[in-house]
């Protein structure tokens, strides 16, 4: 059984463990809130159970419920192991399975803004995590940087590993063309948070745009935080970005793109967007915060940006910006050969078989 927030991200990160499962012989049952490719899971040949994940949501009263439907529905089906992702599936699925004395292997899939810093959420939060994962089977790391905290907090599990993120599909996401136009389009991709830079990130397209009006700023993304949506339509109807909103289809403006630009200084685990960013060929600008800088040789790859620094993200867009059209078009290429060396979803899908059959001897 995986038990993560939502259809989108067990389609776009877990499928291939789904597919796996099933060609070992396994069956699968796939526990999370409904948003797209529930069709998909299901012909995978998983079972889908929906359930009502409030991922954002600070009510004790409704976390209570969500244990309660955790504990239902795992008694009724008694998997023979659970799979965690996502912090409230982490820890509620944790405790529940290890009430009911079933196998669970979980996966730090980033901290969050609310563990990471000092304070109130972030001591209950360090609580629960070691109420929860003292007994998983395997707690998997996709980064350094989470698994130096959990040791810093003495968050103790029976068994850590590292992998590379959720890896990337080599096989989905080919080498794509690169443009060769007069115009550039930068494309910034994420959940629209002031933690992943979306201030600096318009900050530098205003500047820029004054001088050069044939670079185009494109951004991508639902607005966790409602206080953009106003900003993000004032500098679309001004020109400064191109605002697309949430895509469920990237390929396009994959195509479109000349290089991903992420100034993020959020707790991620590994950035997803610029690992399929990188498979397809495309150079990066990324700071250097943990998930992020791992993905990027500075200067080969891409470039990395100081945190919450407009004016070196200025800077090292106009140094791209000055590159040839085959300097840009080999820096996507020696992206695209670091991926393969050190990303490939295959790794993570393999350790993960590996964890389940560990488990059955």
């Amino acid at each position: 059984m995986l038990i993560a927030n939502d259809t989108t991200y067990v389609y776009n990160l877990r499928y291939e463990v789904i597919e796996r499962l099933i060609r070992e012989g396994y069956e699968v049952a796939v526990v999370c809130e409904k948003q797209l490719y529930v069709d998909e899971i299901k012909e995978s040949g998983a079972v889908f159970l929906p359930a009502t994940i409030k991922r954002h949501s600070k009510n004790p009263f409704t976390d209570l419920l969500m244990i309660h439907m955790f504990y239902k529905v795992i008694r009724k089906y008694r998997p023979e192991t659970v799979l965690t992702y996502n912090i409230k599936p982490n820890v509620y699925g944790g405790l529940v399975c290890e009430g009911l004395h079933i196998p669970y292997i979980t996966n730090i899939t980033g901290l969050g803004t609310a563990v990471e810093y000092p304070g109130f959420i972030q001591k209950i939060t360090v609580l629960l995590y070691k109420i929860a994962l003292g007994k998983a089977a395997c707690v998997f790391f996709q980064n350094r940087e989470n698994k130096e905290f959990f040791v810093k907090k003495n968050i103790r599990c029976k068994r850590g590993r590292l992998i590379p993120g959720s890896g990337v599909n080599l096989e989905k996401y080919c080498v794509l063309d690169y443009p060769d136009t007069k115009e550039v389009h930068l494309i910034f991709v994420a959940r629209i948070l002031k933690e992943k830079g979306i201030d600096q990130y318009l900050e530098a397209a205003k500047e820029i745009r004054k001088k050069n009006e044939s670079v185009y700023f494109h951004v991508i993304g639902g607005c966790d935080d409602e206080h953009y949506i106003n900003i993000l339509q004032k500098e679309n109807e001004s020109g400064n970005i191109i605002y697309h909103g949430l895509q469920k289809n990237m390929l396009e403006y994959q195509k479109m793109s000349n290089c991903i630009v992420l100034p993020s200084y959020y707790p991620e685990g590994m950035n997803n967007v610029l690992l399929e960013s990188a498979a397809s060929g495309r150079p990066i600008i990324t700071t250097s915060r943990s998930g992020c800088g791992e993905i990027v040789e500075d200067g080969v790859t891409g470039f990395i940006v100081k945190e919450r620094d407009t004016r070196d993200l200025v800077c090292k867009i106009e140094k791209f910006l000055a590159m040839s059209y085959e300097e840009r078009k080999n820096m996507g290429l020696a992206g695209r050969r670091k991926v393969e060396r050190e990303f490939d979803r295959e790794i993570v899908v393999q350790a993960y078989v590996d964890e389940i059959k560990r488990l059955e001897r």
